[in-house]
């Protein structure tokens, strides 16, 4: 199998829900969120797809949608005096970053690559320098 793979760093806030130590508080984390896709054939000029179209495809909604946003479990408690801040995005999992990269590989890759014929195989999470998290279609 071949595959094209590229990062995204971006600039995430969250709330573990449920967390026994401190994660459970609201703080943030400078994110790099790799997109690793993968096709039947490769294409006429030989890739998997063009690096361009991961980040257009699967970088900018990063980009669009969570940086410099703030991740909140929509079955979250936390009191918010303002929940139509277009700053929160409640999304439909604890923000953990194993649950990130399997919506991202489940949800949001088949969703943006469709039509193109490529598949994202493998969301790796990265939340700091020394903790990650993968998820994979393989």
């Amino acid at each position: 199998m071949i595959t094209a793979t590229r990062f995204h760093d971006c600039s995430i806030g969250h709330r573990v829900w449920g967390h026994e130590g401190k994660c459970r508080h609201l703080h943030g984390h400078n994110y790099r969120v790799h997109f690793t896709c993968s096709a039947g054939t490769l294409d006429t000029v030989g890739r998997v797809i063009d690096f361009s179209v991961i980040k257009e495809k699967l970088c900018m909604w990063l980009e669009d949608n969570w940086d410099h946003k703030m991740l909140l479990w929509d079955n979250d408690s936390v009191e918010i005096s303002d929940d139509t801040d277009p700053g929160l995005v409640f999304v439909p999992f604890n923000p953990t970053a194993e649950n990130m990269a399997i919506y991202l590989l489940d949800v949001v890759g088949p969703k943006q690559l469709e039509g193109t014929g490529v598949f994202l195989i493998s969301v790796k999470v990265e939340e700091t320098y020394k903790c990650s998290a993968e998820a994979n279609n393989v």
